[in-house]
């Protein structure tokens, strides 16, 4: 297994791109989709994501600490989509709650990885790897998805709302 994720650490970049794409297929999917719609914030959503991606290619993976520049680079985004959020006086969609949450989560494995690799100071492969590696393909390919659908796949939204304590029924 950790052969496999040593290849998959030489594809790093490659992968990037690929996510990267995914955003951009996602963006010209809701501007063509949205042309007729007033409802413009999947399309906003989509590009704030597509910026924050093909910007984060510009930054250097080789640092010393390029997990912790992409930690906050996630957070970053986060802040963003949050003041977009502040600002926009319509109902929000299902894809916020899901880009909030993914990046929250790929924001949280960069921050252990960092540190993983530069604090603790592992450079042999243990369990955390696998589930940085994969979580983070999941996630980025989940809210490239979501943004194409706008529609609550893994029933995120739908929990969310069932653990609010307004949701919660009091006993009489």
């Amino acid at each position: 297994m950790a052969d496999i994720l040593w290849e998959l650490v030489d594809l790093g970049d490659n992968i990037g791109l690929l996510f990267t794409w995914f955003f951009l297929i996602s963006f010209l999917y809701n501007l063509s989709a949205s042309t007729n719609k007033a409802d413009k914030s999947v399309l906003l959503l989509s590009f704030i994501m597509l910026v924050s991606y093909t910007s984060s290619l510009f930054m250097n993976p080789h640092t010393a600490t390029p997990h912790l520049n992409y930690f906050y680079f996630d957070f970053a985004t986060i802040g963003i989509l949050l003041l977009w959020q502040a600002m926009y006086k319509k109902p929000i969609p299902i894809a916020f709650t899901y880009l909030i949450v993914g990046l929250f989560i790929n924001a949280s494995l960069f921050l252990g990885m960092y540190y993983d690799t530069v604090i603790v100071d592992i450079l042999y492969y243990w369990w955390f790897w696998t589930v940085y590696t994969f979580g983070m393909y999941f996630i980025d390919f989940t809210m490239a998805l979501i943004l194409i659908t706008n529609k609550d796949l893994l029933k995120l939204v739908w929990l969310i709302k069932r653990l609010e304590p307004s949701s919660i029924k009091k006993p009489d």
